[in-house]
């Protein structure tokens, strides 16, 4: 079993930055790739952006490329989020994944472990 934590959210102004932070435990293995997803109120869940397990690889979904920048720190088995001038579209909760398949994956199918969500709320 893997479990998967987010933290960092909350509610701040259109302009400002968040950094979300999603940490493993139980069987954990750096060689998975991860992805950040995210959830607004009567939405399908939206491929956000994703790294492979080195950290050199990484994609972003159309609507946050240039503000949201993804991470990962396998020593310390947390990835990260860090999001710059958001805007109040980018309200939604948002969920960290691990992705088990050989390629990286920008759909929720290819996921198999998820984290809770933490609520990111932005006002104009």
């Amino acid at each position: 079993q893997v479990q998967l934590i987010e933290s960092g959210g909350g509610s701040v102004q259109a302009g400002d930055s968040l950094r979300l932070s999603c940490t493993a435990s139980g069987r954990t293995d750096s060689t998975y790739s991860m992805g950040w997803f995210r959830q607004a109120p009567g939405q399908e869940r939206e491929f956000v952006a994703a790294i492979d397990w080195s950290g050199d690889t990484s994609y972003y979904g159309d609507s946050v490329k240039g503000r949201f920048t993804i991470a990962r720190d396998n020593g310390k088995n947390i990835m990260y989020l860090q999001m710059n001038s958001l805007k109040p579209e980018d309200t939604a909760v948002y969920y960290c994944a691990r992705d088990p398949g050989a390629t990286m994956t920008l759909t929720v199918f290819g996921y198999d472990y998820w984290g809770q969500g933490t609520q990111v709320t932005v006002s104009p």
